[in-house]
Parts: C-alpha cells; structure tokens; sequence
C-alpha cells in the first residue's frame, strides 16, 4: 500500500476480532515503531508487546475495574484485541545522550532546560509509525490512553522506573458490531483552516479555500479517529 493510502485508511477502531495476528506480521508492524525520527538518535523508545492471554488480561485488570466494564458493555469488543503495544518513554535516555561530549554544547542536559520534551514526541512519531505499519497490513488498531494501574502494570512487566507508556496500541484484525466514537459528531476541520502559507490565516494553494478533498480522507471520512 503506498503511503498516502495507509494515510486514508488510518482510523481508530473499537471491535476486533478474537483470533491472533501472525507473528511476521506483528514483528513487522511493530519494528515500524523504531522507524520514527529519534532526538539525537537516542533511540529510546522501547515497545512492551503484550500477547499472551495472562498479559492482556493483566492490562484490562489494571486500566479498568468491573463497575466500568459493566457500564462499557461495548467495551468487551475492544478488549478482544489479541496485541497490545506500550511505547515506553521517558526523559533520563535523553539527558544522558545530551550530556555526550557531541551534545554538550546544546544546553539540554537538564529536563527544565527542554523547550520541548521530545521524548514524547518520539514517541508519538513511533506510535503513528506503528499506526500506518497496521493500516499497511489490514489491521485494525486503537490508540488509548493509559490513564491508571501504571503502577500495577509495571510491577507486573517489570519496565523501570524512568519510563512510562505514552499510551497503548491495540492491534488485530477487525471485528463487526463497533460503535463510532461520538467524537467524530465534530467532523473534519477544512484543510484550509489548518494550513497556511507563508502567513497564519493564509490558505495554502491546493485547499480550496474550503477544505474539499483537501484533509486526505478520500471524501469519504477514512482515516477518522
């Protein structure tokens, strides 16, 4: 698939199927992760894969409890996902590479002194990596929030203490029967209001002055969240 396509086919979705993802597949979607821009080439982000059934399970535990589950029937749908990725990350890999006699001079040895932390945009460049690598291969994938059982979750994987999931990837083969995520009741912005050439509220060439066709959905609304 070329690029611009994985692009328009990227959606977050909600329903997977309950059967596993080849393994060559899975090792090439996730090795995309490692693909991403890396500040410094500090290549610090690192993917936990969850695949074993205890470890899925051990997730769901963790980030959610049974009152939510029974008021998110929906939700068991989700969790069918047969993979879970965290990106891990964190600033002490990147102090230490701005420490190095190379980068010293940068000034960025310190976390305060980072006028952006870019071990979370690392990060997310790798989950979008990871994103467009399933589109690739016809999976379906989900980006979620790891918003509590952090400290569950780590003494149950192990990972150390400098780093943290900057979310969770689920990924499998699509399943029937998914919700559409309320959030996209606000639809698309235009194109034309999120680019601008040369000066802010300057449409670029190309957008139409509207946004029609211009925000790589194929008009069709694939690739929405």
């Amino acid at each position: 698939m070329e690029t611009y396509a994985a692009l328009r086919r990227r959606r977050m979705v909600r329903s997977f199927e309950d059967r596993p993802v080849e393994a060559a597949i899975l090792e090439r979607v996730v090795d995309a992760g490692l693909r991403g821009p890396s500040a410094g080439h500090t290549q610090a982000i690192e993917l936990l894969v969850l695949t074993a059934a205890a470890d899925r399970a051990a997730f769901w535990e963790a980030e959610t409890d049974g009152a939510w589950r029974d008021a998110h029937p929906g939700h068991a749908r989700t969790r069918r996902a047969p993979a879970i990725v965290l990106p891990l990350t964190g600033p002490r890999p990147y102090l230490e590479r701005y420490s190095a006699p190379d980068k010293a001079g940068s000034g960025l040895a310190a976390e305060e002194a980072w006028p952006l932390p870019y071990w979370w945009f690392d990060a997310g460049a790798a989950v979008m990596a990871v994103l467009l690598a399933a589109a690739d291969e016809g999976l379906a994938a989900l980006l979620m929030g790891v918003f509590r059982g952090e400290p569950a979750l780590r003494a149950r994987f192990g990972y150390p203490e400098h780093l943290r999931p900057a979310g969770a990837l689920l990924l499998g083969w699509p399943g029937g029967g998914e919700v559409a995520s309320p959030s996209l009741a606000r639809g698309r912005r235009p194109a034309a209001e999120r680019i601008h050439a040369g000066r802010y509220g300057s449409p670029a060439a190309g957008t139409g002055g509207d946004g029609a066709g211009g925000d790589g959905t194929g008009g069709d609304g694939a690739g929405g969240d």
